[in-house]
């Protein structure tokens, strides 16, 4: 069940940011990537997502900017996958060594798996087909706790992004198994759009953009915040240095943050 509430205190409560799309190199804002570190350090989060695209091009420089960058936030966790920008020019080679991967994290009464969407110089995404029973094997062993999955590509296609050739191409295959396999929330990131879909019991959150210039249909950088309850879950949108807003008030927020 999703419910909206504000948790008192923290005990037996876990905080996560969400944030994806950080775009080192020619987009990259510096100035916002800065007070977002500052906002998300003072929200005391137990675990920081980065849902792929820390780099614009995949290149090294790019890539070892983003490392030393992220180092900041304080979060106890720190989980990144990687973006189809990050696949460019090889940066597959050294996105592998400044950041890792790290498939599964196990949280108190929630685990967080992780699936790879990104193929080297390809926009669209792919989960696989050895991939998705790899996922479909690991959420059978796991009954009684929330099951929360992490991806770059998007699932759904999202409104205010125009024409869209760039959600996984085995997306039909993967929504089986994650609403068989009793998911409950999806993060994804990709087209710089916050959004939110519920579908089958499942809760699937986009996250805009944090740093980059290029936005789509919210026209300000943003993360969001998910703050877990037992059987309940909080979500909400952060504007980085603005107002924390409900994801149904985006219909209006779309207008208000043009800047114009």
């Amino acid at each position: 069940m999703i419910e909206q509430w504000r948790p008192v205190g923290r005990i037996g409560m876990t905080r996560i940011v969400h944030a994806s799309d950080l775009h080192f190199g020619p987009q990259f804002q510096r100035d916002a990537f800065d007070l977002a570190v500052e906002e998300i350090n003072s929200l005391d989060p137990d675990l920081v997502v980065i849902t792929g695209d820390l780099s614009e091009d995949g290149l090294i420089s790019q890539l070892r900017g983003a490392r030393d960058a992220i180092k900041r936030f304080s979060a106890e966790e720190l989980v990144v996958l990687s973006g189809n920008h990050d696949y460019r020019s090889t940066g597959y080679l050294p996105f592998k060594r400044f950041f890792g991967f790290r498939r599964i994290l196990e949280g108190d009464g929630f685990v967080l798996i992780s699936l790879s969407t990104a193929r080297p110089d390809r926009d669209e995404g792919e989960v696989g087909y050895r991939q998705g029973l790899w996922l479909e094997r690991e959420l059978s062993k796991r009954r009684g706790i929330r099951k929360i999955v992490a991806m770059h590509h998007h699932l759904l296609p999202i409104p205010d992004t125009g024409p869209d050739r760039l959600t996984i191409i085995d997306a039909g295959d993967v929504l089986q198994t994650l609403i068989e396999g009793g998911v409950d929330l999806l993060l994804c990131g990709h087209r710089h759009r916050p959004w939110r879909w519920s579908i089958e019991g499942m809760e699937i959150v986009h996250a805009g953009s944090l740093s980059s210039a290029r936005l789509r249909g919210f026209f300000a950088n943003s993360y969001n915040v998910i703050d877990l309850k037992g059987g309940e879950a909080r979500i909400r949108l952060k504007v980085v240095g603005g107002e924390e807003l409900d994801f149904k008030e985006l219909k209006r927020a779309r207008v208000d943050y043009l800047g114009i």
